[in-house]
């Protein structure tokens, strides 16, 4: 989490296997305005959450308190990227869920 927000921004593009020319057709800007935003750039607001988009991503402020879980839940739950679902999928065992099963017939 000591990345910049550029360089958060250009690691999750490329997570998304996007090229810089996707994301300008994803959110609408110029080839130069993205390459100026993703290398040096100062974006506005209204900018950033149009770039989190094209980047299937949401913008939050986190409290600093609150950071260290913040990343830790995220490291926990790696999401497969083309889905967003969290790839580690674990079946809940009989102890985490007692009802489990209840109404079915043993057999």
């Amino acid at each position: 989490m000591t990345d910049s927000l550029l360089q958060q921004l250009k690691k999750r593009r490329l997570a998304l296997g996007l090229k810089q020319k996707d994301m300008i057709m994803r959110i609408g800007v110029s080839r130069q305005q993205y390459q100026r935003l993703e290398s040096k750039g100062n974006p506005r607001l209204d900018t950033l959450e149009l770039i989190a988009t094209g980047l299937n991503s949401k913008l939050m402020l986190i409290p600093k308190e609150k950071l260290n879980a913040v990343v830790a839940l995220l490291e926990s739950a790696e999401p497969d990227l083309a889905s967003g679902q969290p790839m580690n999928h674990k079946k809940k065992s009989l102890s985490d869920n007692p009802w489990q099963n209840i109404l079915e017939d043993d057999q």
